[in-house]
């Protein structure tokens, strides 16, 4: 395995997560330098970790002994960030959503494409224990063919949470509970259950919040095999809930809920997975998760590079959340049925 050496861009709540998981892979990375355009981020940032700190983003992608870069800065500066990076032979580790708009993402994937570089998406849910697990149970064929998937995301922020200048915006965040929180989720769930043809259904903002983007949407979706299910999406119900897909299948019903499952087999068999003691980011508190699933993300772009493999979730992997989430806003606005679009 080779040491790579990165850098960080964006040093906002969640770069103490990937410092945490980045100080768990000595052998394997290196960091170069941090850089948040905020004087006082980069300071404080450096002083909690012991990463240094550089004062220009040219400064990063000019070191040649840089081989990738981490982007944890905000959804709509990315396909500038990103881009520039691939022009100059960096490698990328991009925090979800890929961008505020679904032309701006496809934009940002095909000039790293372009550029021969190789682009990773943080949608660390996947790589939760629990949901490796049945995603290999299901691979296997034990639950048989899926009949019906609903996916229940009801989580709860407070006012405060929005109050943050851009938070929950078009121009900076791009969505709300869909792109915002629920694509975790919702990506998942595309792993787990395969595509989404069309959906129908409703997206607004509740009462609850003062904001720009939705806080609630409730559909119907049909999948492509044929399956039929619900998506409930919420950062209106208080206190937070664990969020659940619920897989009818064949040979059984599988319950994935947070980081537990309970599967229930025709034949009497019952399998469970324990959920993780820990609060989860489900409330107030967005960072209320350990960061071993960060960790486990960033050591699969590692060996990704290392074994010139594309990542577990690419740029175009996670163009199909934004695609759903696309048609789920769609249906909300319209009323009518939206079909999914395809790359």
């Amino acid at each position: 395995m080779t040491k790579r050496r990165v850098a960080i861009v964006g040093l906002g709540m969640v770069a103490d997560v990937h410092a945490r998981s980045l100080a768990d892979l000595p052998d394997r990375v290196e960091v170069a330098c941090a850089f948040s355009p905020t004087a006082a981020r980069r300071e404080a940032f450096a002083a909690r970790h012991g990463f240094p700190a550089c004062e220009s983003f040219e400064t990063i992608l000019a070191d040649r002994s840089i081989d990738a870069v981490i982007v944890l800065a905000p959804p709509n500066t990315h396909r500038d960030i990103v881009t520039s990076c691939a022009r100059a032979g960096k490698h990328v580790l991009l925090e979800k959503p890929l961008e505020i708009t679904t032309a701006r993402a496809e934009a940002m994937v095909a000039a790293c494409e372009a550029a021969g570089v190789t682009l990773g998406i943080v949608l660390q849910h996947r790589f939760r224990p629990a949901a490796e697990k049945l995603a290999g149970i299901l691979a296997r064929g034990e639950l048989g063919a899926i009949a019906g998937c609903s996916t229940t995301i009801r989580l709860w922020r407070p006012q405060g949470y929005y109050d943050e200048p851009g938070r929950g915006t078009l121009a900076r965040d791009g969505g709300g509970v869909l792109l915002t929180q629920g694509i975790h989720t919702l990506d998942l769930m595309l792993s787990l259950a395969g595509p989404v043809a069309e959906v129908r259904g409703f997206a607004a903002t509740s009462p609850l919040h003062r904001m720009e983007t939705e806080d609630m949407v409730a559909a119907g979706v049909r999948f492509e095999s044929g399956a039929l299910g619900v998506i409930d999406a919420t950062t209106a119900a208080y206190p937070g809930f664990p969020e659940k897909i619920e897989l009818i299948c064949q040979n059984g019903t599988a319950v994935l809920s947070g980081t537990g499952f309970d599967i229930a087999f025709h034949d009497g068999r019952r399998e469970r997975f324990a959920p993780l003691d820990t609060a989860g980011d489900t409330g107030a508190d967005p960072m209320a998760f350990p960061h071993d699933w960060h960790r486990s993300a960033i050591a699969d772009f590692l060996g990704a590079l290392d074994e010139n493999r594309p990542p577990r979730i690419t740029g175009r992997e996670a163009l199909k959340a934004h695609r759903l989430i696309d048609a789920l806003i769609a249906a909300g606005r319209t009323g009518a049925s939206v079909a999914v679009a395809k790359a």
